[in-house]
């Protein structure tokens, strides 16, 4: 069925429930960033495969929006669709919001699956409705009718993580959450977000393609708690650590009858990630207090048998990642080598590391122009052969029984242009400052996102994304709260904490030409506390040679060249015992001091 096609039949379906205006997150029923094939409705809709966008439908327009991330993508995706895009954030481009407002008739209905927005949204949609004097449907399933040939929800197994990997038991956990509460005055806690509910229980899944989530809902009281799931997942193992906990396990779908004869007097809620139709099948008479998951900042701030963890994850995945350089350096121009092969060879050497378990998340490996899409995935219908001359940018990592991880790195095949090398050797001067920014405690990563953007503004440049973003222990490879960023966003950013680890990726993108972009994860640290307070630092964990075929010496500082060479040196000493004699003294050459 084409584009066209599933427009129609969603009109028909607006038409049956006098709807005038269809909205269609990209979301489940979790407010996860990222969703399985079951809850891609707006995918199917609309053609568009980025993991961010909004798609809306009135009887005669479709819209589609999404930010600065995609919209190469989207606007050669939405090509023939008939489906406008809307560049968030751009000069006279409206939001959503505004385009209800204006397309939405009087006395007209807007209609949306209350599951897949969250109460915030759901609120702002109620609010644009009542004040045309119309109705706002949530009680609805729209794929179900649209979606005939939709894939069913994953039935894949769960696994458990022992204390070596998580170093707190789900008894420890359960009784910090319930402190919370306590303090709260609150007598049940209901956590519907995937990575909170399984940090919380130590369980992964592999619900949502490389994530390791498991769909699921959690609803806690004062000495007991109901998990909402497909207990067929479940080893008996697991089934007897969950009861050992207190955990009654209920069908996954039941929650939201379940929630209607609640016997609670008062709810911790977090606005940000309970779903609408969930928030208003609770009785009148409970109270809601609305909070932050707690689970939230206990799961960014790792504890040290997780931070012990993740060293060891990133030394497997920088030997992995160095292999591959090497393969790759060896062997372009001698054989025929393209994307989708770049990206299968990575996995690959990763799986050669003893607790790989599976990519991180969808890897984008981009040759050339390609590189200027900030999220490209490669596909058999757009895979091109790397070849000398160009830039080949690789975002990529790797999920490990250790920790997750996250890695850019552009490499300079054969020889580039001067104009390549100097904006290269700008994006590696600015990772480099990040990473070694020093700062007092209750910093936050908007007061520290200059460090990385300062050389990009000198030269009147930018790049249209954050710099960096939290990373969970097998869970959301971009977790919240916290990031690198200096537009502020519609929630605060909080101080950066010791053992949390987070993203330093600058980059720059040339539209039809070439991307460059430089990925680290860093590690927060504790420093000297003194008359002037407690002063923080940076402890890089991902060891990985950043090209120097890319680099032009001349354009670097002394400070920089310095930061460089002892990146450099750390990569040599981490990496070189678990090389090759050859691979070694490639290493040896491409992490020389300069």
């Amino acid at each position: 069925m084409s584009i066209a096609e599933r427009i129609v039949r969603l009109r028909m379906y607006m038409k049956s429930h006098e709807i005038d205006l269809c909205i269609i997150p990209t979301a489940d029923y979790h407010q996860s960033e990222y969703v399985g094939e079951y809850f891609k409705l707006r995918e199917y809709m609309t053609g568009f495969t980025g993991s961010a966008g909004t798609a809306v439908f009135t009887r005669e327009k479709a819209g589609l929006w999404t930010d600065g991330r995609y919209f190469l993508q989207a606007e050669e995706q939405l090509k023939g669709t008939g489906i406008s895009l809307y560049r968030t954030g751009e000069p006279g481009v409206p939001s959503v919001e505004e385009f209800i407002k204006e397309e939405l008739p009087v006395k007209g209905c807007i209609g949306v699956d209350g599951r897949t927005i969250g109460v915030n949204t759901g609120e702002v949609y109620e609010k644009l409705a009542a004040e045309k004097n119309g109705r706002f449907l949530y009680d609805l399933d729209i794929a179900s009718f649209v979606w005939k040939e939709r894939p069913s929800l994953s039935r894949k197994p769960a696994f458990f993580l022992p204390l070596k990997y998580t170093g707190e038991s789900t008894q420890e956990k359960l009784g910090r959450v319930r402190q919370v509460m306590k303090k709260n005055r609150a007598d049940s806690h209901i956590v519907t977000s995937l990575d909170d509910i399984g940090w919380l229980l130590n369980i992964r899944g592999r619900d949502v393609e490389y994530f390791p989530l498991l769909l699921s809902y959690l609803m806690i009281g004062s000495d007991t708690a109901e998990l909402y799931v497909d207990e067929n997942k479940f080893s008996e193992e697991i089934k007897a650590e969950l009861k050992k906990n207190g955990v009654v396990l209920l069908p996954y779908n039941s929650i939201y009858e379940r929630i209607k004869k609640a016997e609670y007097n008062a709810v911790l809620l977090d606005r940000d990630r309970v779903n609408y139709t969930l928030y208003k099948n609770l009785p009148k008479q409970v109270r809601v207090i609305w909070k932050e998951n707690p689970e939230i900042m206990m799961k960014c701030v790792k504890n040290e048998i997780e931070v012990e963890n993740i060293r060891k994850a990133h030394l497997k995945d920088g030997v992995a990642h160095t292999k591959f350089m090497y393969w790759l350096k060896k062997n372009i121009g001698t054989k025929k080598i393209t994307e989708l092969e770049v990206s299968d060879k990575l996995e690959a050497f990763r799986k050669e590391q003893e607790g790989f378990l599976w990519p991180s998340f969808d890897p984008i490996c981009a040759y050339g122009e390609h590189g200027a899409i900030v999220h490209y995935s490669a596909s058999r219908e757009t895979n091109v052969q790397i070849k000398e001359g160009g830039l080949l940018l690789t975002d990529t990592g790797g999920n490990y029984l250790e920790g997750s991880t996250d890695i850019t790195r552009t490499i300079a095949i054969g020889e580039i242009p001067q104009e390549q090398k100097e904006h290269f050797t700008l994006v590696a001067a600015s990772m480099l400052r990040l990473s070694d920014a020093r700062f007092l405690y209750g910093c936050t990563g908007e007061t520290l996102d200059y460090a990385a953007r300062e050389p990009f503004w000198r030269e009147n440049l930018d790049f249209n994304h954050g710099t960096g973003h939290g990373v969970g222990y097998l869970g959301n490879i971009h977790e919240p709260p916290i990031a690198f960023r200096w537009k502020s966003g519609k929630n605060s950013l909080p101080p950066l904490e010791e053992n949390m680890v987070i993203t330093d990726e600058p980059g720059l993108y040339i539209t039809g030409t070439y991307g460059i972009r430089l990925e680290n994860e860093l590690l927060v640290r504790a420093g000297e506390k003194n008359a002037y307070g407690q002063f923080m630092y940076f402890e890089t964990l991902t060891f990985v040679p950043i090209d120097l075929d890319a680099v032009e010496p001349e354009k670097l500082d002394e400070r920089e060249k310095k930061l460089l060479n002892r990146y450099h040196a750390e990569v040599y000493e981490k990496i070189a015992p678990f090389l090759s004699k050859e691979e070694c003294k490639w290493l040896q050459e491409y992490t020389r001091p300069i």
